[in-house]
């Protein structure tokens, strides 16, 4: 499948930025990624770092970095999608995903050009699968940190909490929404694009109420709780 990247001059502008941003944050950020480090080890056994198989530019599979939040092995205990409530969360692993630091290993992942700051977020295969051909556009961008999809549902483990089956209530209240912003970013993307996101991620992140006029058209994101109370 041929990557659709956009003019040659805006994409090397791109890796650039992404290179340098991804270097300098490693470098601010090493405090606060050796502290992580640490509290995981410590509050868990296993490794540090989880490492999920994605598909990234092209189709090709590449291994997508985090932090452990889960106990080990959580991929054989249950599905992808994780609730607020996922009993394979560790003690740690909450506040981590609530306040995205489980993603930071993933500027490694930027470094090596497996990824990019901004860019629709990497599936699993099983989703991948289910793709239509005009979805299959999103995989002629490289997948990045955070996109427009990131800032709409920026918090999907409270999104999922309640539900007996999270899969099925992602594929339900999220997926459809998502996989819609992840084919504008394709079709529209420019640099300027990336800085507003990259901005708009970084304001969600202080004021989770937070919403981009860009966001407007397609609402807020429904959590599981609010709009049923039978499994779903």
């Amino acid at each position: 499948m041929p990557s659709n990247t956009g003019p040659v001059g805006e994409d090397w502008t791109k890796r650039f930025f992404d290179v340098m941003v991804a270097a300098i944050a490693l470098v601010f950020l090493a405090p606060v990624l050796l502290l992580t480090a640490l509290v995981v080890k410590v509050c868990s056994p296993g490794p540090v770092l989880y490492r999920g198989v994605r598909v990234g530019l092209d189709g090709r599979l590449f291994s997508m970095l985090k932090f452990r939040s889960m106990i080990v092995n959580a991929e054989s205990l249950g599905g992808s999608a994780t609730a607020a409530d996922d009993q394979r969360l560790t003690k740690i692993g909450k506040f981590l995903r609530r306040y995205k630091l489980d993603e930071l290993p993933q500027l490694l992942n930027v470094l090596a050009g497996d990824m990019s700051l901004v860019g629709p977020r990497p599936e699993v295969q099983k989703y991948v699968n289910l793709y239509s051909r005009e979805e299959e556009a999103i995989l002629t961008v490289r997948p990045g940190i955070t996109d427009w999809a990131s800032i709409w549902n920026s918090n999907e483990a409270i999104v999922l909490e309640g539900s007996r089956d999270p899969e099925k209530a992602y594929e339900e209240l999220i997926r459809p929404t998502k996989l819609t912003l992840q084919l504008l970013y394709v079709r529209h993307h420019t640099f300027v694009t990336d800085l507003k996101i990259i901005f708009h991620t970084a304001v969600k992140l202080i004021n989770d109420d937070w919403a981009p006029k860009e966001l407007k058209p397609y609402g807020r994101v429904k959590r599981y709780r609010m709009t049923s109370t039978a499994s779903i």
